[in-house]
C-alpha cells in the first residue's frame, strides 16, 4: 500500500508527517510556486476556511460531536457546486431510513 501523500505550504507544523510515514511535498509560496504538478494545497485552504467559520454559527461545538460537523463541513465542501437538497433526496432514496 502507498503512503498517503500530503500536499501543504512551509509552515513548520508540517515538519512531522515524513516522521509518522506520510509522504510530504510542500508549495514554497514566497517562490510564487503554488501547485506542483497539477495539485495545488488552495483547496484545503478553502476547506479549512469553511471549517473555521462552522464552529462560530453554533457558538462553539461539544467535544464528543465535533467529528460529526467537520464530517458534514468536508460533504458539503465536495459538494458545494451541486444541489445539496437534491443530493440528500437522491441518497435517502437509495438508503431509506428505517
Amino acid at each position: 500500500m502507498l503512503p498517503l501523500v500530503i500536499n501543504s505550504d512551509g509552515w513548520p507544523g508540517y515538519n512531522g508527517l515524513v516522521d509518522l510515514g506520510y509522504g510530504h511535498y510542500r508549495v514554497d509560496h514566497s517562490k510564487d510556486k503554488f501547485a506542483r504538478n497539477g495539485l495545488h494545497i488552495n483547496g484545503i485552504e478553502g476547506f479549512w476556511a469553511a471549517a473555521k467559520v462552522r464552529p462560530t454559527k453554533f457558538k462553539g461545538l461539544p467535544k464528543h460531536t465535533f467529528h460529526l460537523h467537520l464530517k458534514e463541513t468536508e460533504w458539503r465542501y465536495n459538494n458545494r457546486h451541486s444541489n445539496k437538497y437534491k443530493l440528500l433526496l437522491s441518497y435517502l432514496r437509495k438508503n431509506p431510513l428505517r
